[in-house]
């Protein structure tokens, strides 16, 4: 059951879910009333503002992983530092450095930020999909 899953097993989840490309078990590890500052989506409440960032992911990019390089856990904080190896929907690639900090109440993550270089999303970003 994820309520009683640890600090470790969720984030560990989070980076396994989005290598996988499942998203929708992906959005089960955040609380309904999840607070996200992302550098390109801004600032995000609620797990149905998530659900529609997820959608334009699907969309915008044909590949998106996410390997952890540096995972720092303590008490119901988590901080990770990763790289993104990504490509948008027509295959241009996106390479980026990234870090996450974690905040999780009652087993499901409360309050993420992230952290990284805008630049090298110009592709995900500036893309016109239908």
């Amino acid at each position: 059951m994820l309520g009683s899953r640890n600090t470790r097993d969720v984030v560990i989840a989070y980076y396994e879910l989005v290598n996988k490309g499942d998203w929708d078990s992906w959005l089960t590890l955040f609380d309904d009333n999840v607070v996200i500052d992302e550098q390109l989506a801004g600032h995000v409440e609620g797990i149905g503002v998530l659900r529609g960032a997820i959608d334009g992911m699907k969309k915008g990019y044909s590949k998106f992983q996410n390997q952890p390089k540096h995972v720092v856990i303590d008490g119901n904080e988590a901080c990770v530092v990763s790289h993104i190896s990504a490509a948008n929907a027509s295959g241009v690639p996106i390479e980026a450095n990234v870090a996450n900090y974690f905040r999780l109440e009652n087993g499901k993550i409360k309050y993420m930020a992230n952290f990284h270089d805008t630049v090298p999303f110009g592709p995900f970003v500036n893309q016109k999909l239908d």
